[in-house]
């Protein structure tokens, strides 16, 4: 309820400061927001050609299929790599002004969230030009995209704080990062490509991967993604976001002295 109330306090702070870093990322940029539709086009255009055509990946709609994937390993990778060190490049400002240190993280997020959004726009427009046929299946997307930014926020927050007592985290998390990208589906499809039992630990026990082929069949392929998985994912993402928050009420103070 703590945790309920502080985000109903500063929802204008984190409103104001995610519209502030959105503006200053394009202040001196010719193309301006342009950027956040150019960069995941030409990556799309990178693994289209490379996984596409250099190592025949036959999915269907493949440049749809690595769109939707990069788009949403973007908005993951990207909160998490910036959670770890968010509290030690926010030093100025935490030690001046007291706000709940978690609402940091849900700037980044609200950030990364925006342009996510910008990036399935023109998802959208390119199943228009692919002719992929969508079904009511497609409203799975809703619950699906509230459990991905739960599991985001939730290993976040517990980034966020390991990064103020560990200074070699972020460059773990990074090597992580890198890895768990090439296990997570974006390239290829899991359940085709690998076999048992990798393919159920690849494939349910990495949410992202998980989730990721839940959008994949609810906006491409008109399927109906396993609810029973997602709900899993879902008490779990909430368990370890009040883990999280309820870490970071009780530590929050410390945070100054050690850094």
């Amino acid at each position: 309820m703590r945790a309920l109330n502080d985000i109903k306090k500063y929802r204008s702070y984190i409103l104001y400061s995610a519209k502030s870093q959105l503006k200053a990322e394009v202040a001196n940029s010719y193309l301006n927001w342009i950027w956040w539709i150019l960069e995941p086009f030409c990556f799309m255009l990178i693994y289209t050609i490379i996984f596409g055509y250099i190592f025949e990946s036959g999915e269907q709609y493949f440049p749809v299929y690595i769109f939707i994937g990069n788009t949403m390993w973007a908005f993951f990778s990207k909160t998490l790599a910036a959670s770890v060190t968010m509290i030690r490049n926010n030093e100025t400002i935490i030690a001046k002004v007291y706000l709940p240190k978690y609402i940091l993280l849900m700037v980044e997020m609200l950030v990364n969230g925006f342009k996510m959004l910008v990036s399935f726009g023109l998802t959208a427009i390119m199943m228009v030009i692919f002719q992929i046929p969508i079904s009511l299946n497609i409203l799975f997307v809703i619950p699906i995209m509230i459990i991905f930014f739960m599991v985001t926020f939730a290993f976040g927050v517990l980034l966020m704080h390991g990064g103020v007592y560990i200074d070699d985290l972020a460059h773990i998390i990074g090597i992580f990062l890198n890895m768990m990208m090439y296990f997570t589906g974006i390239f290829f499809s899991i359940e085709n490509r690998v076999p048992e039992p990798m393919c159920s630990i690849l494939g349910i026990g990495n949410p992202v991967a998980f989730l990721l082929t839940s959008t994949r069949q609810a906006v491409m392929y008109k399927t109906t993604p396993d609810l029973g998985i997602l709900a899993i994912w879902f008490v779990v993402a909430v368990i370890l976001a009040v883990i999280g928050v309820t870490v970071v009420y009780k530590k929050e103070n410390t945070y100054v002295k050690i850094m």
